[in-house]
């Protein structure tokens, strides 16, 4: 690693990405929770599939954050990543949340939008591992 490796890590502090990550995992458990126990009886079956689809796409893309942080001592810069996943999260699994208590499926325009973070999030890491793997060789 560098010395512009190292000062581009210190910029972008990765044990505070990690925290809030790890909060958007603790949400995701606390709200499939909430669904699976107050919501049942609540909501219909349609809502409660977007509640339990946010809760886990939110998992899963809050532990993509987690690895993402991981790695940050690899890779040349992963702050588009965490930006992306996190916006990815509040749009994409926001949306969801918001639309199954409401009943306000106009936002079902907005969670393609957070799905779409999602993917450029996935697609750079992928090229930023690749281009990491590139310099190893």
């Amino acid at each position: 690693m560098s010395y512009h490796d190292v000062k581009e890590a210190s910029l972008h502090p990765p044990l505070k990405w990690g925290a809030f990550f790890a909060a958007q995992a603790f949400i995701s458990v606390a709200a499939g929770a909430f669904g699976a126990h107050a919501l049942t009886d609540m909501l219909d079956q349609k809502a409660l599939g977007w509640w339990h689809t946010a809760s886990q796409y939110l998992m899963y893309h809050a532990l993509a954050g987690l690895v993402v942080v991981a790695l940050s001592a690899y890779l040349s810069s992963t702050k588009i990543i965490l930006l992306l996943l996190s916006v990815g999260n509040i749009l994409f699994a926001g949306s969801l949340y918001v639309m199954a208590l409401t009943g306000y499926t106009i936002l079902g325009a907005v969670t393609p939008l957070g799905g779409l973070c999602y993917l450029i999030a996935w697609g750079f890491l992928v090229l930023h591992l690749w281009r990491s793997g590139r310099q190893e060789s």
